[in-house]
């Protein structure tokens, strides 16, 4: 059973679409382990990014994650961060399939509605950097 962090990005939330885009992964059977909502502060930000640092874009990927409190959950099933990636689309909104999280509510490949893990490797990364082991719950 894999899991994968999944972050609804400020643009999702300044629109109210957290509950959306979480149904969308629970309704293709992706079970819900951990939530929390959280405003994510440089630091953070800075180590959720840190593959980043040093490229043109990163001080924009830093002032648009802390812009606005962000919904944090991990998601768990068989090959959870294929699936995952599958269900979110491309990162450019312009590229990702119809019926993708991305396609429907992305804005641009910035504000592009959601973050999901790319492997199971940075999944744990990941998780661990938004997660406490006893904030994820087996049920």
């Amino acid at each position: 059973m894999e899991r994968s962090l999944v972050l609804i990005k400020p643009d999702a939330m300044q629109r109210e679409l957290a509950g959306t885009i979480l149904s969308r992964f629970q309704q293709e059977g992706l079970r819900l382990a951990a939530l929390k909502m959280l405003h994510i502060d440089r630091d953070l930000a800075e180590r959720h990014y840190a593959v980043h640092a040093g490229k043109p874009f990163f001080n924009d990927l830093i002032k648009y994650i802390t812009s606005t409190p962000v919904v944090a959950a991990v998601l768990e099933g068989e090959k959870a961060v294929e699936r995952i990636r599958k269900i979110m689309g491309a990162t450019d909104p312009a590229r990702a399939e119809a019926g993708t999280i991305r396609k429907d509510f992305g804005l641009d490949i910035q504000q592009n509605a959601v973050h999901g893990s790319d492997s199971v490797e940075t999944a744990e990364k990941e998780i661990k950097l938004y997660f406490a082991g006893d904030e994820i719950f087996d049920y």
